[in-house]
């Protein structure tokens, strides 16, 4: 069974290294941790049995190093026998060879060039000072001599910055240690130099954090042979101080002097085996003791740690299948060269396009939002509460004085004075009122063709446009200038509509208050308050005026009351201005060069310039409710039903054409790109779902 879970753990490996991108499913592995200089490669060379990492002091491993042991059995050799023995670096085997993943296809035969390969490719990415980066660098080895593991050597905790290292060193490092450790498929190899106090022990720390219970850690036992004469590490193998469920391994490593001396691992391996077995405190658990038992024990705790995962590793490769299959269906396949397949796929999305284009704006559409108004409610909203609101606060009177208004009531006249309230005066005064809603109307269409334009934006984020962004170019330069040809006529019939309303005065409407009601409402107005007047006290007091009151005097009335007021001037109080013009003759004056009408109005003129003003609007309010209601229908008639009517008509007449079809459909890079990550992708999932299969 283990070695089928070897074998399994060593397939899914291969499965997924062949993916250059994000491996989706977190496999098992053994994450090595460990303070500076605490022995954590000398550990990881015993165990490949070969010298291959950077040595050094201050920070070495300045990068993860995610190091995928992978045992293959020796190949023959031509005397029938294999070469099973673990080599020095002066030996290149053709059975043992190391691969970076950065340099695919690239074999290192020599453990030395792996070294200088792994300190080049380090300096590319952090440069020559000593920062550290998080992208790991993967290493795989392949040797009869080992056992499959996959492992992660981290860089060394560090308390002090030293040299040129960041300030904030030690934080940076605790943070990339604890990303990898963190991930509940990590199994933390926590090494500890035996001569130090394991209650100091920067790893075993660390993985309390993030393992408190001790069930995922092992402990590893460094620097055995250099601890003080007499004492031992038995009560710390015997769980008594910090215990760990999978327990400690001590383990004597190559020294300095060793290392510079270049004692190869070969003969340090079985000076640690004579090490442990001679040792009085050692000798009766010699078997658990050790690099070679280390690295059957941390096989062992993977492959049981597999078996454990297994289920849940089955469901996170199903789960990640489907979701690439499912983004591999909507990249879509790779074309063919066949003019007909592309005319028919374009064919196709221009269809779709006016479908879903139609179905957006008239709400049928299958995903309809509870988030946010879209498509045709937004139009409906510009129509019915932005459009309807701004035409109903434009107020006639707002920029209109009452004096503007008597001057005009004279002017209009001409050289008799009026005996009745002046029609051409109204229709003076509406007529340039009513031409004011043009702007909020054109303001209108401006809007409903800003929401087409959005429902185009948001048609074109459909991934079948991301696919081919030429075509998707295209589209919108198309459909664009469609929505701008569409502007030119709606704008037309808009600026008609006003031009309509201005241009003939239906004074005969059944909703329009005629002259002689108004004149009614005025006297009404002005009779109340003077009777009540009269009642309360006899002094004959001129009644007050509000601007909303309406006031009216018979004709007789006013005319007799002006001309008392004003000395008999019919034109009220034109010439009360405060600078007297210059006599002629000592008999009358000249007319000033601009007459503007001042002072106080007349009742006559005040009942006058009422009258106008009731009128005024009552029209107005019959010009708005038809603006409201036709400005609306234009829009729709001449931009919104022309577009659902005829988009597709133009997009076939512009794009379904042979000479362009090639250039439209010329896939982005994003595209091809992710199709071959996504078929790489499925291929080692469905790889790896087969061998999970198998177990």
């Amino acid at each position: 069974m283990d070695s089928h879970l070897i074998k399994t753990v060593n397939k899914l490996q291969d499965a997924f290294s062949t993916v250059g991108v994000h491996n989706p499913v977190d496999l098992p592995q053994i994450t090595v941790i460990g303070s500076q200089s605490s022995g954590k490669s000398s550990v990881l060379e015993n165990i490949v049995g070969r010298d291959f990492l950077p040595r050094g002091t201050g920070i070495v491993t300045r990068r993860p190093l995610i190091l995928q042991l992978i045992n293959r059995p020796a190949t023959a050799k031509p005397n029938g026998t294999t070469d099973d023995a673990p080599k020095t670096n002066d030996h290149e085997d053709p059975d043992e060879w190391g691969e970076f993943l950065h340099l695919p296809g690239q074999k290192f035969h020599n453990f030395d060039k792996i070294r200088e390969e792994i300190v080049k490719d380090t300096e590319l990415k952090t440069g020559k000072n000593l920062g550290i980066s998080p992208q790991p660098i993967n290493l795989r080895i392949f040797s009869p001599n080992v056992l499959t593991l996959t492992m992660v050597d981290l860089p060394g905790l560090t308390k002090v910055p030293v040299g040129d290292q960041p300030k904030d060193i030690e934080k940076q490092i605790k943070e990339m240690i604890l990303k990898y450790i963190t991930k509940p498929n990590a199994i933390i190899l926590a090494v500890t130099a035996a001569n130090t106090d394991l209650a100091n022990s920067d790893g075993l720390k660390l993985a309390r954090e993030v393992d408190p219970e001790g069930l995922r850690t092992i402990g590893v036992l460094t620097k055995i042979d250099l601890m003080d004469q007499g004492t031992d590490v038995i009560d710390i193998l015997a769980g008594r101080v910090i215990p760990l469920r999978l327990g400690y391994v001590p383990v004597v490593n190559r020294g300095q002097r060793d290392i510079e001396s270049k004692k190869s691992i070969t003969k340090a391996l079985e000076a640690e085996r004579e090490y442990f077995e001679n040792h009085p405190s050692y000798r009766s658990k010699a078997q658990y003791c050790g690099t070679p038992f280390l690295a059957r024990k941390l096989n062992m705790i993977l492959m049981h740690h597999i078996r454990n995962t297994l289920p849940e590793i089955k469901a996170k490769i199903q789960t990640a299948l489907s979701k690439y299959q499912q983004e591999l269906l909507q990249l879509g396949d790779v074309l063919g060269d066949g003019s007909s397949n592309q005319a028919n796929l374009v064919l196709n999305i221009i269809t779709e396009f006016c479908t879903e284009f139609r179905t957006i704006i008239d709400g049928n559409s299958n995903d309809l939002s509870s988030f946010e108004l879209s498509g045709g409610a937004r139009i409906s909203f510009v129509f019915h509460e932005l459009y309807a609101n701004g035409v109903k606060s434009v107020d006639p009177l707002d920029q209109i004085k009452d004096v503007d208004i008597r001057t005009i009531l004279y002017n209009s006249s001409g050289s008799s004075p009026a005996l009745f309230v002046a029609t051409t005066a109204f229709e003076v005064i509406i007529k340039k009122q009513i031409k004011r809603l043009e702007e909020p109307s054109v303001k209108c269409i401006n809007m409903v063709y800003d929401e087409l334009v959005r429902i185009l934006g948001q048609l074109l984020n459909k991934q079948f446009f991301k696919r081919f962004p030429n075509l998707k170019d295209k589209f919108y330069s198309v459909v664009l200038a469609f929505f701008k040809k569409a502007l030119t006529p709606t704008t037309k019939l808009v600026s008609d509509l006003v031009s309509m309303e201005a241009c003939y005065i239906n004074t005969a409407h059944p909703d329009f208050l005629n002259g002689h009601q108004a004149i009614a409402l005025v006297n009404e107005q002005i009779q109340g308050p003077k009777q009540i007047q009269q009642a309360g006290d006899e002094r004959h007091a001129k009644p007050v005026k509000s601007s909303q009151q309406i006031s009216a005097l018979q004709t007789s009335n006013s005319s007799t009351s002006s001309e008392k007021e004003n000395d008999g001037s019919f034109f009220g109080s034109f010439f009360s201005g405060p600078k007297k013009p210059k006599k002629i003759g000592g008999l009358m004056d000249a007319p000033p060069p601009t007459l503007k009408a001042t002072g106080a109005l007349s009742e006559r003129e005040y009942m006058e310039t009422e009258v106008i003003k009731l009128l005024i609007q009552s029209y107005y309010n019959i010009v708005k409710r038809t603006m409201i209601d036709m400005v609306p229908k234009a829009i729709m008639l001449n931009l919104v039903s022309h577009a659902k009517e005829e988009l597709q008509r133009e997009l076939l007449s512009e794009l379904y054409k042979a000479d362009v079809l090639d250039e439209l459909l010329q896939e982005s890079e994003f595209t091809q790109q992710r199709r071959k990550e996504c078929k790489k992708m499925i291929e080692a999932l469905q790889k790896a779902d087969e061998i999970v299969g198998s177990v």
